[in-house]
């Protein structure tokens, strides 16, 4: 690859950059169909064949949480960082407590509870495209419903849409090596991240591939396979040392 064409949106001006190193991030889908020339057909098969699953988080900011479960009294706060939501009769798939994973993602952290409330979409869905403001309805409806929290305590709430956060193991994914193995044959391209490899990484995976592509640089590499073993192993695994575990106690 030589060069890269940009397009500065507001204008529509486009501005033609010769460049050494190109990382692609971008969708599958899109980068092949934005190369010139295009890549071979059966590339091209596969990766129109790509599929993905969309994501759209409704935030809720609240006083209180008023989380029932069942024979205790309801609770204000929890400690989870994620509950996966089970309940057939509403839409939402996960919430996540913000305050949870950090107090300073919260502004009044000692008397709001700052929420996400995700669902797990495609953009054509009528739950995508509902606006803002009924979206955030839905949300406090369903967090009613489910025993989670009240109406009365919901103080603020805004809308985020993410199209293609989750590459899809579905599609064409089981011939995704015939996309590899022709990007592998341009040694000045590096496909990382999640989107750019089609590959449901977590953000520590995604950073790893992105600095083994420098690397690569860096050795003189033109091959680049190593960026696609990141993340092949069967389980993921995240440790916590308890503060007994620290000071060398057992039990």
């Amino acid at each position: 690859m030589t060069h890269a064409t940009v397009e500065h949106v507001p204008t529509g001006r486009r501005e033609r950059l010769a460049c050494d190193y190109f990382f692609s991030t971008m969708p599958v889908r899109e980068l092949m169909r934005q190369m010139t020339p295009e890549p071979p057909k059966d590339v091209l098969e596969v990766s129109d064949g790509l599929q993905y699953r969309d994501f759209l988080t409704v935030g809720l900011l609240l006083k209180k949480l008023h989380v029932q479960v069942k024979g205790e009294r309801p609770a204000e706060r929890v400690r989870d960082n994620w509950i996966y939501v089970q309940d057939g009769g509403v839409h939402v798939g996960r919430i996540q407590i913000f305050n949870n994973w950090s107090p300073y993602m919260v502004a009044d952290r000692k008397n709001t509870v700052w929420i996400g409330l995700e669902y797990f979409v495609a953009q054509n869905d009528t739950v995508w495209n509902m606006a803002d403001a009924d979206l955030v309805k839905l949300g406090t409806k369903e967090l009613e419903t489910i025993g989670f929290a009240r109406g009365e305590d919901v103080l603020d709430g805004c809308v985020i849409r993410m199209p293609k956060a989750y590459p899809a193991y579905f599609g064409t994914y089981d011939r995704l090596s015939t996309v590899q193995a022709w990007v592998n044959r341009v040694p000045n391209l590096f496909l990382v991240g999640r989107n750019g490899m089609h590959r449901y990484n977590n953000q520590d995976h995604s950073m790893l591939t992105a600095m083994m592509a420098v690397d690569n640089i860096v050795d003189g590499r033109t091959e680049h396979s190593n960026l696609w073993d990141v993340n092949l192993e069967a389980d993921y695994h995240e440790e916590k040392r308890t503060r007994d575990e620290g000071r060398g106690t057992t039990n």
